[in-house]
């Protein structure tokens, strides 16, 4: 019979409750802009009424109730989706912060999207590429979190440990 040492016993806890961790960070939970929605809940309008800043060039669109529902079972889940970046905060090592959106040129071009289609993403490490034309996949953890930032109000958070081109 083998008997475990007290040293054996408590590395080998510790090392089974770091096992799953270790598991779920490796392979996050791919989403859609569609699982941002909770589900029962009909999709807002995407340009509604709402009233135009002139000097600023900007559209402050109205939105239903539905813009600001959020979908509470991916607080604090592990994530992959694609989107594209409207960046709102530089440093020396490229874009710290940014909002990830569902098509290219919200909120830039166009009216921005409801809340619910928003992410606020801080990047660690910084995204340091200048094509921000681009499609990009963003990994991390993704939080239920409204919050207005200049450009528009925001759905979720998400602490982004990892950034790339998306690939067609």
């Amino acid at each position: 019979m083998t008997y475990l040492t007290r040293r054996q016993l408590l590395a080998t806890s510790l090392a089974s409750t770091a096992l799953p961790t270790a598991t779920w960070a490796a392979s996050p939970r791919e989403i859609g802009w569609d699982e941002l929605i909770p589900k029962g809940v009909p999709y807002s309008e995407i340009i509604g009424e709402g009233e135009m800043d002139e000097v600023n060039d900007t559209w402050f669109p109205v939105y239903d109730a539905n813009a600001t529902k959020l979908n509470d079972k991916l607080n604090g889940t592990y994530i992959r989706m694609p989107g594209f970046i409207i960046p709102i905060k530089l440093g020396s090592g490229g874009v710290t912060d940014f909002i990830l959106v569902p098509y290219v040129g919200a909120c830039i071009h166009t009216p921005p999207p409801p809340a619910n289609q928003l992410v606020f993403v801080k990047a660690n490490p910084p995204w340091p590429n200048n094509d921000l034309w681009a499609p990009v996949w963003v990994e991390g953890i993704l939080k239920t979190k409204i919050q207005t930032t200049d450009i528009a109000k925001t759905g979720y958070s998400l602490s982004a440990d990892h950034v790339e081109f998306y690939e067609w």
